[in-house]
């Protein structure tokens, strides 16, 4: 099979993906083999391609944890009926510890094992979910980041209808996603980015008030555009400079979700602050098959992810250094319907 692989470790990250003929993969028992219409990246591809300390990743290998295709096997212990239908991936695969309070571990296709940017992949029939009828490459932009925002917004910091959220970085994939929820339950939102175009388009997606981020506190403009109630929740996953501007942002009990920091991982913070307004802080990481479940109504009521670009997998070099750029706004796709 065909295969958009990372040779090696290594940064720059594009220069090292190449596709190439891969070693053709049979499902296990419990899983099913899917035949990739589209794949779309995040920045996790990135770090896959740079190295994840820790991890001792062997390459070449295959990133990629967002897929979309049509069931093409099935391993012996799954409902045959999945066959022929086409179903989009929740690439955190849970590793259940039996620990009363501590969270289970995650797994992740495309980080841990091979992913989805390949002609076929396989995943637990539990991590897969119908689409129907939804477009593939609509459906491979829309998983993993709405699923992270879903979690970020409605477990973590409970989000109700016609609150204020702050977004950070808008234009990155969670961001938008994030967005589109806040959009879709009639909440007040306030976006930031460092580009003036960035924030125009988030203003003709829905946003309310935008913020330009030029490497100085923001937060009074924040607090501004609240009467100096400041804001419900913050989604951040910038993390780093932007940090102590998000917590003083907030509104008396508001929530901070953190779901990265590609801007650095040690923030100076506020704690007096914290303690004082009685904030929350906490952090999130993907989401279950029963969060996946929930943020999919929003997919089929009509709430589409923004597409940067879609490129033929053939060019999948190129899709990896427009997101390594930094410049894109919204999902990069790699089709791969061509091959079928």
């Amino acid at each position: 099979m065909k295969a958009a692989a990372v040779l090696c470790e290594g940064a720059p990250v594009a220069p090292n993906i190449d596709v190439v003929e891969w070693e053709a993969v049979e499902p296990q028992p419990h899983e099913v083999l899917v035949k990739t219409e589209a794949s779309s990246l995040n920045h996790l591809d990135l770090w896959v391609g740079i190295g994840m300390p820790g991890l001792n990743l062997t390459y070449p290998r295959i990133s990629g944890s967002d897929g979309c295709g049509i069931v093409e096997a099935i391993g012996s212990d799954v409902d045959s009926d999945l066959i022929g239908k086409r179903v989009l991936l929740n690439a955190a695969v849970s590793q259940h510890n039996n620990q009363p309070f501590i969270p289970d571990d995650i797994r992740m296709i495309g980080e841990h094992d091979n992913g989805a940017n390949a002609e076929y992949f396989t995943a637990p029939c539990e991590n897969v979910i119908e689409v129907g009828d939804v477009d593939a490459v609509t459906s491979s932009a829309f998983g993993l980041t709405h699923l992270t925002a879903w979690r970020m917004l409605k477990t973590k910091a409970n989000l109700q209808r016609g609150q204020t959220v702050l977004i950070t970085g808008i234009g990155g994939g969670v961001a938008l996603a994030a967005l589109n929820i806040c959009n879709y339950f009639d909440c007040t939102t306030i976006v930031t980015s460092r580009h003036e175009w960035k924030l125009e388009r988030a203003k003709e997606l829905g946003a309310t008030h935008c913020v330009l981020d030029e490497g100085e506190d923001w937060s009074r403009s924040v607090r501004g555009l609240t009467e100096k109630q400041g804001v419900h929740i913050c989604v951040d996953s910038i993390g780093g400079p932007v940090h102590l501007p998000c917590i003083k942002s907030l509104a008396r009990g508001g929530v901070l979700v953190t779901c990265g920091c590609t801007a650095g991982p040690a923030p100076k913070t506020d704690l007096a602050r914290i303690f004082w307004n009685q904030l929350s802080v906490m952090g999130s990481t993907m989401g279950d098959m029963d969060e996946f479940a929930g943020v999919l109504e929003l997919l089929r009521n009509g709430v589409t992810p923004v597409i940067d670009s879609v490129f033929p997998f053939t060019e999948a070099q190129e899709a990896f250094a427009r997101l390594e750029s930094g410049e894109q706004f919204g999902k990069i796709v790699i089709d791969w319907s061509s091959l079928h």
